[in-house]
């Protein structure tokens, strides 16, 4: 056989395989010593809420007073007024005898209400947006030796101890 036909022969063999098969056919694995892995460290703020409850006096209103002891009571007062005196002063008798009775008829019925509504605690819940930061690695620094030489590449994992690589022999272009 001939070096020419040798040469076609080699030339159909080469053609008829895919593309990246032909590329890649000088391709193989091997493996490096990892020298150092360093993590990359990123910080991120995630901010939260931290809430507390509170406890707060709070003022009250006054009490409704109530007006029927006191109307009672004037009419009470009236008639009786009434009753006592004579000719002028009997108009007298009757208003003194009017506003004593509603005085006294007011503080009968309102005897036990309180001038003040008074104090009373309260729940207040008190909340505020905090900072929270965590640390979270991004990937792998590697340092690896292969065949003396030194290769630094950044990965999403740590290798370990050896690095499985893919080496591609190529020609050197001038």
């Amino acid at each position: 056989m001939s070096l020419h036909t040798k040469l076609i022969a080699a030339a159909l063999c080469v053609s008829a395989l895919p593309f990246g098969q032909v590329a890649s056919a000088a391709d193989f694995e091997d493996y490096g010593r990892v020298v150092r892995v360093t993590p990359q460290v990123e910080q991120i703020n995630r901010p939260r809420q931290e809430c507390r409850t509170e406890y707060v006096q709070v003022q009250q209103p006054p009490p409704q007073r109530g007006v029927g002891g006191a109307i009672i009571g004037g009419l009470i007062g009236g008639l009786a007024g009434n009753q006592v005196g004579g000719g002028s002063g009997r108009s007298a008798a009757t208003a003194a005898g009017a506003i004593a009775g509603a005085v006294i008829g007011d503080r009968t019925e309102n005897s036990n209400v309180p001038n003040s509504g008074g104090y009373q605690e309260q729940q207040v819940k008190q909340c505020r947006t905090v900072d929270h930061w965590e640390s979270r690695t991004s990937g792998y620094q590697v340092t690896y030796e292969y065949r003396g030489r030194n290769y630094t590449d950044v990965m999403s994992y740590d290798p370990g101890e050896r690095l499985r690589l893919r080496v591609a022999i190529e020609p050197m272009q001038r």
